[in-house]
């Protein structure tokens, strides 16, 4: 039974950003889990972990992201 052989296959243009390889891609060819994007280009790809990293300096200092309490110890959850 072939339930998970199935790839994905990714159209004309979309890019994306190999996590493992560490490289652009042109269509999805790395699992789903080892890869950002789709891109609308190569560029963008190619920029996608300084995008992230970013992004999640912009999140890290969003104060509606953190706890009021959180600072003091009381952070609840």
């Amino acid at each position: 039974m072939a339930l998970f052989k199935k790839r994905t296959v990714g159209k004309p243009g979309e890019w994306f950003y190999c996590l493992e390889h560490k490289t652009v891609e042109e269509g999805p060819d790395c699992p789903g889990k080892d890869r950002f994007g789709p891109y609308a280009s190569r560029e963008e790809a190619r920029r996608a972990m300084e995008t992230a990293a970013a992004r999640n300096l912009q999140w890290e200092n969003d104060p509606k992201w953190h706890d009021k309490n959180a600072a003091r110890g009381e952070g609840g959850g």
